[in-house]
């Protein structure tokens, strides 16, 4: 069976099926050097990203809004008034920031529909000594004007005429990003399905993170699965709580890695496509893990971040 073409360039001319639709993967395993690149080019985004596809025209942005996801995470809320100003679910932006020489590259954490209805994108970053996260958890306020470039060949983009998908999320750490991008988007999907736009079929996501604290997003997550139970399921793994779990997220925390038996209960070789976002050896580990149980290697999408 052809996989569906969910995952499409900006120019729109690759064949359905191609394996050429595969995003590009950030950070080869294959690569000898990688991991033993200086600290410089580790936190180079636009090295990292220089064969990957990228809109070429840059959009004023303005911070409108700050705020703390977790201990270690901010996220901001921009304005984009640019009319022509675009993305897919699970694309990044390079981000521009005035005094600062190097350029970030942070996926965006909302849907479409959000900028549609709102004029806004929303960023969720982790503090780090990288310059543009750092300028963002120690400079930035609301008013601040910065600018964004929209990139990435990982993302999900159904047309009305494409057959239904179950989508299988699985996400580590501030891999969340983009998949929860996809999420907002496949519920917001499924909210305005008239019989004319496309309508996904179930989707379940997979978060792995060190424990609930570092678990971003879980109050929304836990409310789509909620809202539409026979269409959004959600397990999340903690794997290094020290404290007990919260009473209102006991019934989806699970104590542990993400495992092949969990990942089998949602996999159909035919109907499931899957979106890995997170670090390297993650995603190695369970692209073999999915290969093996039956999902076609070209029904395995992923994006690998640091």
């Amino acid at each position: 069976m052809s996989v569906p073409c969910y995952v499409r360039t900006v120019a729109r001319s690759f064949a359905v099926g191609s394996k050429l639709f595969r995003p590009t993967v950030l950070c080869s395993c294959k690569d000898t050097v990688t991991r033993k690149m200086s600290s410089r080019r580790q936190t180079d985004h636009l090295e990292r990203t220089a064969n990957v596809r990228r809109d070429m025209e840059l959009f004023s942005a303005r911070v409108s809004d700050v705020m703390n996801e977790s201990e270690a995470v901010k996220r901001l809320r921009l304005e984009v008034p640019h009319p022509d100003f675009s993305f897919r679910a699970g694309q990044w932006v390079d981000f521009f920031i005035p005094g600062v020489d190097t350029v970030g590259g942070f996926s965006i954490c909302s849907s479409p529909g959000l900028l549609q209805r709102e004029g806004v994108i929303e960023l969720a970053v982790k503090n780090t000594h990288h310059p543009p996260a750092h300028w963002i958890h120690t400079k930035c306020s609301v008013g601040s004007q910065v600018a964004v470039r929209v990139g990435g060949n990982f993302y999900f983009d159904p047309q009305p005429s494409d057959p239904v998908v179950d989508l299988l999320l699985v996400a580590g750490g501030v891999g969340i990003n983009p998949l929860y991008s996809i999420l907002l988007h496949a519920a917001d999907l499924l909210r305005h399905a008239d019989g004319h736009r496309y309508t996904p079929g179930h989707t379940h996501l997979c978060y792995s993170a060190k424990n609930t604290k570092e678990l971003l997003f879980k109050n929304t997550i836990i409310d789509i699965c909620h809202e539409r139970p026979d269409r959004f399921s959600c397990d999340l793994h903690v794997t290094q709580q020290s404290s007990d779990i919260e009473q209102e997220l006991q019934p989806y925390t699970i104590s542990g890695r993400i495992s092949e038996e969990e990942l089998q209960r949602y996999v159909d070789s035919e109907r499931t496509l899957c979106y890995l976002c997170g670090p390297p050896p993650m995603i190695e580990k369970l692209s073999s893990d999915l290969q093996r149980i039956g999902l076609p290697e070209d029904r395995i999408l992923f994006e690998k971040w640091w």
